[in-house]
């Protein structure tokens, strides 16, 4: 079936002229143009255009959506799948918060006194099915069920000032990535072994333990494993490639 650039304006609730936008910058190119300018689109355009608004929902910017859509290994269904985990995750995410929020209402009406950990158990169990959905399964076959617990029970009792620089400092290592990434830095410079550094002690912050070559194991997970790539890739492809070579530039 083809479609009018106004007609699939309506079929996928965007402007025209955001198709058209997406023209220009060769996003979406319709599959052909009559000779008095209206632009049509076929079947395999429409795909595209979904998946480009499932990369938007997601927050990722055009650019990165073009460069991932036209990167030869491109999987779709791969893609979808990673979709809809990160959609789930959210779901569970935002379904936890609001109870949070709706328990801080209650107190607050009656007067209550919430500890410090109540407050933040949402956000640490939110974390703790991110890992579990995402990480668990190999963890435990690498390095197995004790050390799995361990992290769990390691997070669950982080004191709101160990939760919040976890937080934080898991954010600044995403940030630090992408922006490592877009510059085209390499990873054997100050950049990388600052991220490194950093992952280090988001990975130690609830304990002073290291061990060097479980850093290195699991920066190989992070290619080896789709949903590792994916969830550092979330914003910027590259990010999982770049933090993999710095953990094992930088540990040797």
């Amino acid at each position: 079936m083809e479609y009018s650039i106004q007609q699939l304006s309506r079929l996928a609730g965007v402007t025209t002229r955001t198709l058209r936008w997406y023209d220009k910058i060769d996003l979406l190119k319709p599959s052909r143009t009559a000779q008095n300018g209206y632009r049509y689109y076929g079947s395999k355009e429409v795909d595209r255009l979904q998946d480009i608004l499932f990369y938007r929902a997601l927050g990722v910017e055009l650019a990165q959506i073009k460069k991932c859509l036209d990167s030869p290994s491109f999987d779709r269904l791969s893609a979808l799948k990673n979709h809809l985990k990160e959609l789930e995750t959210r779901q569970t995410q935002l379904c936890d918060l609001i109870q949070a929020v709706k328990n801080t209402i209650q107190a607050e009406e009656r007067n209550e006194i919430m500890t410090d950990e109540k407050k933040f158990e949402a956000f640490k169990q939110n974390a703790l099915e991110q890992y579990e959905q995402c990480f668990e399964q190999e963890a435990r076959t690498l390095y197995g069920d004790e050390s799995v617990d361990s992290l769990r029970a390691n997070i669950l009792n982080l004191t709101p000032q160990q939760y919040q620089e976890w937080t934080e400092l898991g954010n600044t290592i995403f940030h630090d990535l992408e922006e490592a990434v877009h510059t085209k830095l390499s990873p054997s410079d100050k950049a990388g072994k600052k991220i490194v550094k950093m992952h280090r002690r988001w990975l130690t912050i609830s304990n002073n333990k290291y061990d060097a070559q479980e850093h290195r194991g699991l920066a190989k997970l992070y290619l080896a494993d789709q949903r590792f790539t994916a969830y550092y890739d979330r914003t910027i492809c590259g990010c999982a490639q770049f933090l993999h070579d710095a953990i094992l530039y930088w540990t040797e």
